[in-house]
């Protein structure tokens, strides 16, 4: 006690100035526990609350207060740090020597001095606005807890209930949580009644000016994916691997697999007994084909199987394009194309492969013409433009004219030895081929 400024901490332990305000905690933890709030974020919401209305009383610039919140205890202490001096200059960072004495005897000048306060001071227009930020700052937490909570859900199937229904979206409700189904993530076939359950993929989490919108599918190829995930085992196992998936929903689907364990067949796995897997599904997806394709290293293999329910008579391949071409009877043809073209957009889709189908007629009359094509007279390198408009002129087009015509030639006006001798070097060597 020597020392002018000896730095003891002492705490006012009065029991009438100690707040065990136990029907706040009470009223903070019923808002809370409705809102799905947990007790850490509880705590630092109150916390931060009476920081919030100490600044509001004293200004921004005083630090020297301390809130604490025993949620256990359902107590809220609130202790102001002031200095004992003998001459006050700032009442909310110092006391007067003599007042502090009577509640301690041995304090000295430069001692710390710890007040415990009422919250009761601070008045009710004050606690009110409190309130306003207790609100405000629950909204944000809820707001956070959903975002964190569906943003570790992207990819996962939910179900809800129907709540409500718009024109351009419909609210499900999935533990007290409003998600979105718009409709271009709805299926074309779908029908929706509320309060009827729904199933639905975790999409995307959109961060809005009204907080997170939490947008969920049926039409992703997420959804049919996720589908057959709960349907067979094999694939939460990792026995089966679902390489691609290609939707046209509510109209035809297909899906690419693969077993890493030559015992299990795939497709058949995926099928399940008397098709009772892949009938679940269906049903789900309102009737929706599905195709179960069997993964090929070799494309010509691969594409072949995509092309079901059709099956080519011939396929040509161009993979440095990733292009080809599919032939098929002329009564398989609508097959292979689907309706709207909606099977072959698929087949591409889901190969990487660009495919045309065509019938036999067609691909056989396309290579007569592009022959044909080919032995047009403009196509033909060895001559001068100068020598094609001379055969032009009397109706000399292609290889064919000039084999018919080879004898009159020579006598073309504008046709030189050295070009008659080009001319029926090539016209020879067509005769041969």
């Amino acid at each position: 006690m020597g020392d002018v400024f000896p730095h003891f901490f002492y705490l006012n332990r009065i029991k009438e100035f100690a707040l065990v305000n136990k029907d706040i905690i009470d009223a903070f933890k019923t808002v809370a526990k409705a809102k799905n709030i947990d007790r850490t974020n509880l705590s630092s919401i109150i916390e931060n609350l009476f920081v919030n209305i100490i600044k509001r009383k004293y200004g921004e610039d005083y630090s020297n207060f301390n809130v604490i919140v025993n949620m256990d205890k359902g107590e809220i202490e609130i202790y102001q740090h002031k200095t004992v001096v003998k001459q006050v200059t700032d009442p909310v960072t110092e006391i007067y020597l003599e007042d502090a004495r009577k509640v301690e005897s041995g304090l000295e000048i430069g001692d710390m001095y710890i007040d415990v306060i009422d919250p009761q001071k601070f008045g009710r227009r004050l606690i009110n606005n409190a309130k306003q930020f207790f609100s405000q700052s629950l909204k944000d937490i809820e707001k956070q807890t959903i975002y964190d909570e569906y943003s570790n859900k992207i990819g996962n199937i939910i179900i809800g209930n129907v709540h409500q229904i718009q024109k351009d979206r419909i609210f499900v409700i999935c533990e007290d949580k409003e998600l979105i189904l718009p409709k271009s993530e709805q299926m074309p076939n779908d029908r929706y009644r509320r309060g009827e359950s729904l199933r639905a993929v975790v999409k995307k989490v959109d961060i809005t000016s009204r907080g997170p919108e939490v947008i969920i599918s049926r039409s992703d190829n997420q959804f049919l994916e996720k589908l057959f995930a709960l349907e067979v085992p094999e694939i939460d196992d990792d026995i089966i691997e679902i390489k691609t998936v290609s939707r046209c929903p509510g109209d035809r689907s297909k899906i690419i697999v693969y077993s890493s364990d030559k015992r299990i067949d795939a497709v058949g796995a995926c099928v399940g007994m008397k098709g009772m897997r892949i009938q679940s599904i269906v049903r789900e997806l309102n009737g929706e084909k599905i195709d179960i394709i069997n993964w090929s290293e070799q494309p010509e293999i691969l594409i072949s199987r995509a092309l079901s329910p059709a099956r080519p008579l011939d396929l040509y391949i161009d993979e440095e394009r990733s292009y080809a071409v599919a032939v098929f009877e002329e009564e398989d043809l609508a097959i292979a194309i689907g309706r709207n073209g909606q099977n072959i957009k698929l087949v591409s889709k889901i190969t990487g492969y660009t495919v045309d189908a065509m019938s036999k007629n067609q691909y056989e009359g396309n290579d007569k013409a592009e022959n044909h094509e080919a032995d047009n007279i403009d196509s033909l390198d060895f001559l001068s433009l100068k020598i094609k408009d001379v055969l032009a002129e009397h109706n000399i087009n292609n290889i064919e004219d000039l084999i018919a015509n080879k004898d009159n030639i020579a006598e073309l006006k504008g046709i030189g030895p050295k070009s008659l001798e080009i001319i029926n070097e090539k016209v020879s060597g067509n005769e041969q081929g």
